[in-house]
């Protein structure tokens, strides 16, 4: 059963949102680090060679970056999903490793998923090997 084009129109909206929220993340993110030690409000800053500051501040940056790894990583997945969306949008919301449809409740809540919800748990579980998909469905 193929996806409606209010469905669809839905999603491609859902895509846009969760892009732009991304891209807020990722920016304020590079904003942060931007500021760097020396523009930090700490109370500590007239400290900042003692070495419980020094770790303390390498543990923010750390942290920062992890954050910002996984917001580029997301934001990669939707990306990802609006260029199926656009290409083929006949066949958006196919699993792409079973060909099944996957539910349109599904894709509102996770509008990137590319597998349906039967296939992602066994992939979860190990059951079966990614490598093993059917080419994109692109």
């Amino acid at each position: 059963m193929a996806l409606t084009k209010k469905q669809l129109a839905h999603l491609e909206k859902r895509l846009m949102e969760e892009r732009a929220r991304a891209l807020k993340n990722l920016g304020v993110w590079d904003d942060g680090s931007r500021l760097g030690r020396d523009a930090s409000d700490s109370d500590l800053q007239f400290y900042s060679d003692h070495m419980a500051d020094q770790g303390t501040e390498a543990m923010e940056r750390e942290k920062q970056a992890v954050f910002a790894t996984k917001e580029g990583r997301y934001l990669y997945r939707i990306e990802g999903a609006l260029r199926r969306l656009y290409a083929h949008p006949e066949k958006f919301g196919l699993c792409q490793a079973t060909r099944e449809p996957i539910a349109f409740e599904r894709l509102d809540a996770v509008p990137h998923a590319r597998y349906c919800i039967e296939y992602k748990r066994k992939l979860e579980a190990g059951e079966v090997d990614p490598a093993e998909d059917l080419a994109e469905v692109e």
